[in-house]
């Protein structure tokens, strides 16, 4: 009977599964009540639980490609875990800081007192919080603050020096939230011999812990300082005002972005922090502890940049700058700045001169009174009068408006005399021209007279679709440079000026995102330093950066063919062939010498390429250039680097990055 074998089979199966199930809860059992009894049941006798944060990797930021630019490396810290502090804290510490004193290594100390007799308070710190947490009058004496502290971290039985030494740490973990949720971290990143010291010291240092911890550490420390920022402390008005860090879930030891991307993109960056559990008895002894959850890194910012065209753009900046001041040249400065035209995603943004971030602290009084500014991001910041790499957009004004109509001519006399009031010269005597011949040689007659049948105002309004005088919506701040916004039409020697790159001053990046506009036919972008946040293994892509269109400036085909060609014409027989007659691909740029109220004139550059189907918009600024064509060998190195490189810039690329 095939149903009696079926339903025997049914039975011995289920019965097989009951053995399973009662062995597996017998096992269990066995393990609660014998194996780990002891443990449950001083877990389930304790009278008390507390929980500590494991710290969370921060993410890392990468580049265009997956190079790294911003990672984390290990380093020791050294901790103090009140979960296991004994009453002999005010000891362990005093010995703490006697064997850093004797390795000359640093740790933290907030106390606002003189570290040395007579111990009155720091000339260059506020005694404010030391004065309230003390519950003192606001004209208390640093002697007042010195006696109540004695007492109120019981100090009497040591010496001055000493008391000054323990005092100063315990008010640094009293303001800090010492506590068992809260580890106080005594010394950062301390050096491998000392960490070996406080190792074979660990019997005498009760509730002293040496962590492995990760730490900022960044693969070319001048690269890109301006743009990739820096991380740091918390610091005490941001603790629970300003930024508020308490109130967000932060410890006060806790690193975060302080600049840059690494402080904009700090909701990426900041991982999520795991806990372990404490079980303790009546008596405050730790019975059990555990990981309930473990931590999670912070997400990956992969950048639009490149770290090797950006590399590139700062020494060339530097070596062009430098050769020449050589040759008697009065350049200081300057800043390379290269767009994607399709995305408004920023390949490179450089500057020159910049600083190191390994050595900004011990040189930072010295980077501040450095008369070339080399803290600033001259890039976003900078704001110049941009010269004739203005004329492009006239042209286009002038066309669109049916104010010029391709093949008419304007014969340059080289004075314009049209105001009475103001009349400004040429550089030269071009005779009668055509717009190819205005822009290739770069005649201001001509730009005067189109300028003025425009008027200000108009020409005021393509400024400004063309993202000029506007903030570009950068990640990291930016200037809205100087836009004149005039009344009327009828300021003839300011419509003038404005007409030819004056009065009017722009940052290198609007400049680029302007030639990008240009080149792509007008679709003008929102500036990005963006492009993806992934996960911090890379294989995961949370938000994908989508180019954001600000607004699209109406240009008919034949006007930019008409602006184009001229633009080409400047790179192959006008202002800026010197570099770019014999070059491997057609490009079309302007150049612009823009005057200065002191000292010699701007040199400014705006190129776009390839000719026929441009990928990419570059500005280039030096500051005192002289000419538009000296910054032209530093436009020259920016298009090697992206058209013509070895591997297409794709060296050591990482191999798993995700790139969908």
């Amino acid at each position: 009977m095939p149903f009696k074998r079926d339903r025997q089979t049914a039975i011995t199966v289920l019965s097989v599964i009951l053995v399973i199930v009662l062995l597996l809860y017998t096992a269990r059992i066995y393990s609660l009540q014998v194996v780990n009894a002891s443990k449950y049941s001083s877990v389930a006798g304790s009278t008390s639980v507390r929980t500590a944060v494991l710290k969370a990797p921060r993410g890392e930021i990468i580049d265009s490609y997956g190079r790294q630019i911003a990672v984390n490396r290990d380093g020791y810290n050294v901790v103090f875990n009140k979960a296991y502090v004994k009453d002999n804290l005010n000891d362990v510490i005093l010995s703490l800081v006697n064997l850093f004193n004797e390795n000359e290594a640093e740790f933290t100390d907030k106390l606002p007192i003189e570290t040395t007799e007579p111990f009155g308070f720091k000339a260059e710190e506020s005694t404010d919080k030391l004065i309230k947490v003390l519950g003192l009058n606001h004209y208390a004496t640093a002697e007042n603050c010195f006696t109540r502290l004695v007492q109120k971290y019981d100090l009497q039985d040591y010496d001055k020096p000493s008391q000054r030494k323990i005092m100063g740490v315990r008010y640094s973990m009293e303001i800090a939230s010492f506590s068992i949720s809260y580890p106080y971290t005594f010394a950062e990143d301390i050096p491998t011999e000392l960490m070996r010291k406080i190792s074979e010291s660990g019997f005498m240092l009760d509730g002293v812990t040496v962590d492995v911890c990760p730490f900022r550490q960044y693969v070319d420390t001048s690269l890109a300082v301006n743009i990739i920022g820096s991380v740091g402390p918390i610091y005490e008005e941001d603790w629970t005002e300003g930024e508020n860090y308490k109130d967000r879930g932060y410890s006060f030891n806790d690193k975060v972005g302080k600049s840059g991307i690494e402080h904009y993109a700090e909701e990426y960056l900041r991982g999520i922090d795991g806990e372990i559990t404490y079980y303790l008895d009546a008596d405050g002894n730790i019975i059990e502890k555990e990981v309930t959850k473990e931590p999670i890194a912070g997400k990956t910012v992969m950048l639009t940049l490149d770290r090797s065209i950006q590399r590139t753009a700062q020494d060339s900046l530097e070596s062009t700058i430098e050769d020449l001041r050589s040759r008697g040249g009065t350049a200081v400065a300057g800043s390379a700045v290269m767009i994607d035209i399709d995305t408004g995603g920023i390949i490179c943004a450089a500057n020159y001169p910049t600083y190191d971030s390994a050595t900004l602290g011990e040189k930072f009084d010295e980077l501040v009174a450095d008369p070339r500014k080399p803290l600033t991001n001259r890039a976003f910041q900078g704001v110049y009068p941009i010269g004739s790499t203005i004329k492009p957009i006239v042209a286009t004004a002038a066309i669109e408006k049916g104010l010029y109509h391709q093949g008419d001519v304007i014969k340059c006399v080289q004075v314009y005399d049209y105001f009475s009031d103001y009349k400004p010269k040429c550089l030269h005597y071009h005779g009668t021209i055509n717009l190819n011949t205005a822009l290739s040689k770069s005649c201001n007659y001509f730009f005067f007279d189109l300028g003025r049948r425009i008027g200000a105002t108009t020409l005021t309004d393509y400024y400004k679709q063309f993202g000029l005088g506007t903030l570009t919506g950068v990640e990291v701040d930016d200037s809205k440079g100087i836009l004149v916004e005039p009344a009327s039409d009828t300021l003839g020697g300011d419509t003038l000026q404005i007409s030819i790159g004056q009065l009017n001053a722009f940052t290198p990046l609007q400049l680029a995102n302007y030639a990008a506009t240009f080149a792509n036919g007008g679709t003008h972008y929102k500036a990005t330093l963006i492009d993806k946040i992934v996960s911090y293994d890379l294989s995961k892509t949370y938000e994908k950066q989508e180019p954001q269109v600000v607004n699209t400036v109406s240009i008919k085909d034949s006007t930019l063919a008409a602006v184009k060609e001229g633009m080409l014409s400047v790179t192959v027989d006008g202002t800026g062939s010197t570099v770019f007659s014999d070059y491997g691909i057609k490009i079309g740029g302007k150049t612009g010498t823009s005057q200065t109220n002191n000292g010699a004139d701007h040199s400014t550059y705006i190129v776009f390429a390839p000719y026929d189907n441009p990928q990419i918009a570059i500005s280039v600024i030096l500051e005192h250039g002289d000419s538009g064509y000296s910054a032209g060998s530093i436009v020259k190195s920016l298009l090697d680097a992206y058209f013509f490189a070895e591997g297409n810039n794709k060296a050591d690329t990482v191999p798993y990055v995700v790139l969908e």
